[in-house]
Formats: structure tokens, C-alpha cells, sequence
């Protein structure tokens, strides 16, 4: 499956999911008045928001690339991302501000019946499978925004048992645990969403790529027959890819089209990491006396012989 048809395959899906979800919990929180369930609603509602925007955002980053976008628009997934941990820090908010105004007027409704028990155990079921999916389908497909929904589905589980605490709690007697439970939701969101920006940060800043990725550059550089040495090795994040520029150390007497060998070589080596989008070499003849001692290279490279 491409990268193009799994990411839109993972928004409809999760759009879907959603939009059932909180259909579902809507329905009960009216039924029941249950705090913990409505905070659920509200999370699934913001959910269904977000999934639009993660659906329009993986379109546009699955284009090919144009004249205007010569690297593809992938780059525009770490924005989407942003965009959830805005609507999840939203949803947070608003679940928080519920339950606080709950338990300050000491209007606390108490649900009897089996229904909201049965939708928020639905709802986990629902939420486990989404995040294994997403985060599968996220890190096969290198794909930041599939990633945090994942993880927000990973979160929603741990919110929904939270709920589900509230909910029996006040059944059994004790119905301050329906909106203390609501806030527990609320503080799980809020830890989504901070996740998400961190991660997505990293990429729209230009963050280094871990140190295990950028020890392999060097390796997969210095191990090809004609190479002497690399220095002046920056590998760092565009949008979700990593782009690379090195310079490596040959002999002079190379030839152009052997010098042009090498460098295609090495270009075409790194670029098999999956992470890696753009390769630049530039390749520093002995004769010109740019040949240097690179600490950092060195540093690397023992890295991964300790790896």
C-alpha cells in the first residue's frame, strides 16, 4: 500500500470511529446528565473536528510534488499536528471548566442505569485499536500526523477508564467521583496535547535526528572503499524528513567521473534510510588541503561500534 492511500485510508477510518463515538456518548450523557460521560462527548466531539483537519492536511501532504513544491508537500504534516494539540488542549480546557463548575455549585448527576458503562467500555475497545493501528501505521509510513492521532487514541483509552471510575464510583455511593473523574480526563487530554506539540516542535524548528539515525550516515559515508574521511556532517529535520549534507575526503587523482561515482554512490547509500529525503555531498580532494580532523564525526562513529 503507498504512503498516500495508507495515510488517507487512517484519516476516514479514524473520522468514522469518531463520529460513532460520539454520537454514542452524547446520546447517553443527555439520558444520564453523567459529568464523566459528557467529558468523553466533548473529547470524541473534538476529535471528529480535528479528524477533518487531519483528513484535508494528509491530502495535501500526499500530492505529488509541483513547481511550486519541488520536495512534495510533506512537510505540511507537522502544522496538521499543531492543529491537534490545539483542538486537544481545547477539549481539555473545556472538560476541566465543566467538572470545576460541577463540584463548586454541588450539581452532580448520578447515573443508575448500565448505559454509560457499556458506552465508555465500547469506547476504550474502540480507542485501543485506533492507536494500535495509527501508531503502526504512522511508523511505517513516516507520518507525524497519524502518529499523534495514535497517541491521542492511546490517551482517550486512559481518559475513558478514568470516566468509567467516575461512573461506577457514583453508582456506588459516591458521586463526587463523577466529576473528579471528568477532571482526571481533562488532565490526560492536556498531557496529549503537550505531547503532540513537542514532538511535532522538533520538526518545524530542525531538530538533529536521534543520535543512533546520525551515527548511521556517518558509517554508511566512511565504510564505501574511496572514501578517507568525512567531516562537516549536518543531518537535520524538514517537516518529517531529514535532509543531509557532508563532505567526504578522497584522493586527487580521481578522475571527474570517478569523483561523480563516488559522491552518487554515497548519496544513493544514505538516501536507503527511510528517514532521509535529500542528500548533499561535497567531496574535498587531498591535494587542497581541506582535509580535517572532525571530532564530532569521530564521536559518532564510535557510537555505533558501541551500539
Amino acid at each position: 500500500m503507498s504512503r498516500a492511500s495508507a495515510v488517507r485510508r487512517v484519516g476516514l477510518l479514524v473520522l468514522g470511529a469518531n463520529l460513532g463515538l460520539v454520537v454514542a456518548k452524547a446520546i447517553v450523557w443527555f439520558r444520564t446528565g453523567s459529568l464523566a460521560v459528557g467529558s468523553e462527548a466533548v473529547n470524541s466531539l473534538t476529535d471528529v473536528i480535528y479528524s477533518f483537519v487531519i483528513l484535508a492536511g494528509l491530502y495535501l501532504t500526499t500530492q505529488p510534488p509541483d513547481t511550486d513544491h519541488p520536495h512534495g508537500h510533506e512537510r505540511i504534516e507537522p502544522l496538521v499536528s499543531l492543529f491537534i494539540a490545539m483542538a486537544i488542549f481545547a477539549a481539555g480546557g473545556v472538560i476541566l471548566w465543566q467538572a470545576a463548575r460541577a463540584l463548586y455549585a454541588g450539581e452532580i448527576a448520578v447515573t443508575t442505569g448500565p448505559a454509560a458503562v457499556v458506552v465508555l467500555v465500547g469506547a476504550g475497545a474502540v480507542k485501543l485499536g485506533l492507536y494500535r493501528f495509527c501508531l503502526r501505521v504512522g511508523n511505517e509510513h513516516n507520518s507525524p500526523a497519524i502518529v499523534a492521532t495514535g497517541l491521542d487514541s492511546r490517551n482517550d483509552v486512559l481518559t475513558v477508564v478514568a470516566a468509567l471510575v467516575g461512573v461506577l464510583g457514583a453508582r456506588a455511593g459516591l458521586p463526587i467521583l463523577d466529576p473528579l473523574a471528568a477532571i482526571v480526563v481533562s488532565a490526560g487530554i492536556f498531557y496529549t496535547g503537550w505531547d503532540v506539540l513537542r514532538d511535532n516542535v522538533d520538526y518545524l524548528i530542525g531538530r538533529a535526528p536521534p543520535e543512533d539515525l546520525h551515527a548511521e550516515i556517518v558509517r554508511r559515508t566512511i565504510v564505501h572503499p574511496d572514501v578517507e574521511g568525512v567531516h562537516d556532517v549536518v543531518a537535520h529535520y524538514v517537516g518529517p524528513e531529514i535532509d543531509v549534507s557532508l563532505h567526504i575526503e578522497v584522493e586527487g587523482e580521481r578522475t571527474l567521473l570517478e569523483a561523480h561515482e563516488i559522491e552518487s554512490e554515497i548519496v544513493e547509500t544514505v538516501r536507503e534510510l527511510p528517514e532521509i529525503d535529500d542528500v548533499f555531498v561535497h567531496i574535498d580532494p587531498k591535494e587542497l588541503g581541506e582535509w580535517k580532523e572532525d571530532a564530532e564525526a569521530d564521536r559518532l562513529l564510535e557510537f555505533e561500534k558501541d551500539d
